[in-house]
């Protein structure tokens, strides 16, 4: 059965059953041969879809829609929704993505292009995929990335760096360093939020879109407790992470330790976990990364220690020892 046209006010709506499916929209024009060529493509368009499935005409918009309901993270979309638009999720190749990223970025590096536009261009793809709406994208090779040398702050240069700082900063760094959030979440941080019976505190939406609930150590539980600012308002008292900088820089000048950024305490919680044992799984549990091999990517360094070896035939009695001693010391003379 076609569709039929009617008018409500000046605006023309369609409205009928085609392949099955009912369909009442509006052509949002006034203009009847126009709405008459919008209703004619939105019904051909229903016959498309039934004869070859959604995939078929499933755009990027219309993806990008469905990832937005589903209430995931909406960082870095808008200029990869305002790249791809309209274009056909079929349509978009892992070699097109990688155009797409230079185009975007010209003068981005090959991390901002793979974290800002690939990255997104896939999950919002996938998440289709995963509503059965079209076919995933199983790999769409990334930039390759220079390492970099990271620079992590350690418990010392924490007790130098809070020693000068305002009390509420020396929290935020305290709290940095012992649960390796990121600036953004610390600075956003609302008192609701933390849970001192549990010594815990829920970070909402962290830069991969989901909620991370961290411990909170003894000293850095006193710390909280100690702070004046509004209970009803953000625990460090920041408007966001632009307003720590001068603050920060001022206070590592007093203290004459190295020129860190907040985000070395992150850098600094999981080189201090790793070289005291734990595992990279548990570390990207506790700081939130996406998988324990990113953990070992970015900080594989800290666990590279050959004294391990060590550990595998437990410890020897002063006798063993000393009489290795004497034997390396007959060899030698």
């Amino acid at each position: 059965m076609p569709l039929k046209l009617y008018q409500r006010g000046e605006i023309w709506w369609y409205r009928g059953t085609v392949a099955g499916r009912r369909i009442h929209e509006s052509t949002r024009t006034s203009d009847k041969k126009t709405a008459e060529r919008i209703a004619n493509r939105a019904e051909a368009r229903e016959f498309k879809r039934d004869l070859d499935g959604p995939a078929s005409i499933l755009t990027f918009g219309a993806a990008a829609t469905l990832y937005l309901e589903a209430d995931k993270s909406d960082r870095f979309l808008k200029p990869v929704i305002d790249y791809w638009k309209n274009t056909l999720v079929k349509d978009i190749t892992p070699g097109a993505i990688r155009m797409a990223a230079i185009k975007t970025y010209p003068n981005g590096g090959p991390a901002t292009r793979n974290r800002q536009f690939i990255t997104p261009t896939v999950a919002i793809i996938n998440h289709a995929a995963s509503l059965e709406l079209c076919t995933p994208l199983l790999k769409v090779e990334r930039f390759q990335v220079g390492k970099k040398v990271r620079n992590e702050a350690d418990w010392e240069w924490v007790k130098a760096f809070c020693a000068e700082a305002p009390q509420n900063l020396a929290a935020l760094a305290l709290f940095g360093f012992l649960t390796g959030s990121r600036i953004s979440n610390m600075t956003s941080l609302a008192w609701s939020a933390v849970d001192f019976k549990r010594n815990e505190v829920v970070l909402w939406r962290t830069k991969n879109g989901d909620d991370h609930v961290s411990h909170m150590p003894p000293n850095l539980v006193v710390a909280l407790a100690n702070l004046n600012t509004d209970r009803d308002g953000k625990v460090f008292g920041y408007a966001s992470r632009h307003s720590v900088k001068s603050a920060w820089f001022a206070a590592i000048k007093r203290a004459k330790i190295r020129r860190l950024t907040p985000h070395s305490l992150r850098h600094g919680f999981a080189t201090g976990l790793l070289r005291a044992g734990v595992d990279p799984v548990t570390v990207a549990w506790l700081g939130g990364w996406e998988s324990a091999q990113l953990v070992v990517e970015i900080y594989g360094h800290a666990l590279r220690d050959r004294t391990v070896t060590n550990r595998l035939s437990g410890p020897l009695s002063h006798q063993s020892i000393d009489g290795a001693a004497n034997i390396l010391m007959k060899t030698a003379s």
